[in-house]
């Protein structure tokens, strides 16, 4: 069953679903009244929802029953990159969506070759938060999940004062066999914890930086034996706290 984001509901009981995902609704699945979708409001509520009403700008769709289904990971996880080049990114959001993150923050790292333009962040974005729309749908969340524009260094320092923990990955770390930070971390969270994650672009983060994240309360650590390319890291994270958080309880 289509799974759609709604902004907003017209009462209790009835969705209103905008003109793209009309869109999607009308002409790419070709549905007609009668037919049944789940709807997800922006607080996370979920329903199945029998299609009611087909205008020329928007569908309108009832709840036939809501669901009580939990598909959220326990803790609010942002992933933070130093900004890699190429699509890298996008495939990070987009599989990082269906681990379970909640926010993607790029940065501006000391070696991210890839600069950061202002001009065209409005239309990057729009994408990025699309791909996160997307993935968020065919992955069953319940939660969209929130893709920031690309901040600097400093103010990825600052604005990790209001997270619960904070780690880095660092492959240092890993070379000398550290193991066991990541997973003391999660022992200690509890549900409704927020946990920022950290990790470098193509070329890692510098000592100065990881230095600096030390100094502000991050704990650093090795993601075991290998060392994984940037867009594999967040991947390799987050897989590894559904195990802790969801599996292996």
């Amino acid at each position: 069953m289509q799974r759609y984001f709604v902004k907003q509901r017209a009462n209790g009981n009835r969705f209103l679903i905008d003109e793209e995902d009309r869109h999607h609704i009308v002409k790419v699945m070709r549905m007609q009244l009668g037919d049944q979708i789940i709807c997800v409001d922006q607080e996370g509520k979920q329903a199945v929802c029998a299609l009611a009403e087909i205008t020329d700008t928007s569908v309108v769709a009832d709840v036939v029953q809501w669901m009580e289904t939990v598909s959220e990971l326990p803790i609010s996880i942002t992933i933070a990159s130093g900004l890699p080049k190429g699509d890298k990114l996008e495939w990070i959001i987009q599989k990082g969506t269906e681990l379970g993150a909640h926010r993607f923050l790029p940065f501006s790292a000391a070696r991210s070759v890839v600069k950061w333009d202002e001009k065209k962040a409005s239309k990057k974005i729009d994408r990025w938060q699309k791909i996160a729309k997307e993935a968020a749908e065919q992955s069953h969340r319940a939660f969209l999940p929130e893709v920031l524009s690309a901040i600097s260094f400093k103010e990825l320092l600052t604005k990790s004062k209001k997270f619960h923990y904070k780690i880095v990955a660092f492959e240092e770390e890993s070379r000398n066999g550290e193991t066991s930070v990541f997973a003391a971390t999660l022992k200690k969270m509890n549900k409704g914890d927020s946990l920022l994650l950290v990790f470098g672009p193509e070329g890692g983060l510098t000592d100065a930086e990881v230095e600096q994240l030390r100094e502000n309360d991050f704990a650093i650590c090795g993601l075991g034996p290998r060392i994984l390319r940037t867009e594999t890291a967040p991947l390799y994270t987050l897989a590894a706290i559904s195990y802790h958080f969801e599996l292996m309880r």
